[in-house]
């Protein structure tokens, strides 16, 4: 019998031929895994949307019976009650009632012009468009409104107040809520806001940061990225609302925004900087529940605070009511740890309980009570803070403020 010879070669072949077919079969099935979804996790999402959405229309039936009813922006199935498809409820979830946000106008200093502008060309159309039939359709509320201005001046607070003070439905829309891995699900999304604020009119869609999703066109965009910004600009100018639907935007690069957006946008509020009165009138806002000493001297505090927002004033103030309270915690530390080593020699007085006692009440009413907030506060050198920063806009530059004013490096130094 003769023997079987093998060629080596041969061998080597068969063995790089197993390796490959071995390797392109785990490497697709990891691909594949990796690109699909399983039926539970899309079931999984699914439950966790509808639960949402029918937490927020729960609300909505108990706050205004008559809106899910009355069918005003379509919708209205066999029961009579609107329906939602899943891509509307989607963005459900990201509905706000009124209700539930807890600024106003009050809350907002020195802002008075803006505000009084907003309750008369935005907020009376919106809610009482009857008011304003004297001029046919002139006379509308805004398709659009625009907020910009430094970081930190208050423009999203602005826009939490107008859906406050309005009663109206507020839809906060965030990129993660419409950007979609699936192609063409992010323009159904889209599609899902407008149809959602025309069901829920009157309604406000609030994008903030809008120069991130909106800015203007090139030809480098990616083809979904484009397709979204003409999805939306379709749908915003195609709104049938009678007025009762209005986007409302806020950035601090205006000049980002695409011309088509900002023609949509017809009402445009700058929040710049505030000068001196609007700093006064912050603090007051922001110091109104605090312990001021009664030597605190205001005016001071104003001048330095020169060039900064509104949100570096109420930063500012917190870091003073720490530095009082901070003062108090190290006292009533070095009280306890005095009390401690005196303990034992206390422990053979007859009088040793009760002036533990004693001292007990008292450092619990100083915890309790602290120090009140004094001027100086406002200026102390910790290793986070130098005492109030000056906020550096690099786009936006600060007001000239009055003469009279110190500026804030001059104080620190």
């Amino acid at each position: 019998m003769s023997k079987i010879k093998l060629d080596p070669r041969v061998i080597g072949d068969v063995l790089l031929l197993l390796g490959a077919s071995f390797s392109a079969y785990y490497m697709l099935s990891y691909v594949v895994n990796q690109l699909s979804v399983s039926p539970s996790d899309e079931t999984k999402g699914g439950e966790a949307a509808r639960r949402r959405a029918n937490a927020v229309l729960s609300r909505l039936q108990a706050a205004r019976p008559d809106l899910l009813t009355g069918g005003k922006g379509g919708g209205v199935g066999d029961t009579g009650v609107v329906e939602f498809d899943r891509y509307e409820q989607t963005i459900l979830a990201n509905v706000v009632m009124p209700d539930e946000i807890k600024v106003g106008f009050k809350d907002i200093g020195g802002l008075e012009g803006i505000v009084e502008e907003l309750h008369e060309s935005v907020l009376y159309p919106l809610t009482c468009p009857e008011l304003y039939n004297y001029h046919s359709t002139l006379l509308k509320a805004p398709k659009g409104v625009l907020l910009y201005g430094p970081p930190g001046c208050g423009k999203t607070m602005l826009a939490k107040a107008i859906a406050a003070e309005s009663s109206a439905i507020f839809i906060n829309i965030r990129m993660s809520t419409i950007m979609d891995k699936w192609f063409g699900e992010s323009n159904k999304l889209v599609s899902a806001i407008f149809s959602v604020a025309r069901k829920l009119q009157p309604c406000i869609v609030f994008i903030d940061e809008i120069d991130s999703f909106l800015r203007a066109r090139q030809s480098s965009d990616h083809e979904v990225t484009a397709n979204l910004k003409t999805e939306f600009m379709t749908l915003w100018d195609g709104l049938t609302s009678d007025g009762q639907v209005m986007v409302l935007g806020a950035t601090n690069r205006p000049n980002d925004i695409d011309d088509a957006i900002l023609r949509r946008m017809p009402k445009r509020f700058p929040v710049p900087l505030p000068n001196k009165a609007q700093r006064r009138r912050i603090l007051e806002i922001t110091l109104k529940d605090a312990r001021l000493d009664p030597a605190f001297d205001m005016e001071r505090v104003v001048s330095a605070t020169a060039g900064m927002s509104g949100s570096d004033i109420s930063e500012a103030c917190r870091n003073a009511a720490w530095a009082a309270t901070r003062e108090t915690i190290r006292r009533t530390i070095a009280l306890r740890e005095q009390r401690a080593r005196r303990g034992e020699k206390e422990d053979g007085d007859g009088n040793g309980d009760r002036e533990d006692g004693e001292e007990e009440g008292e450092e619990h009413e100083e915890m309790r009570r602290g120090r009140p907030i004094r001027t100086e506060d406002f200026f102390v050198k910790t290793a986070a803070e130098s005492g109030l920063p000056r906020n550096v806009v690099g786009e936006v530059p600060a007001p000239v403020d009055d003469e009279d004013e110190t500026p804030i490096s001059a104080m620190i130094d």
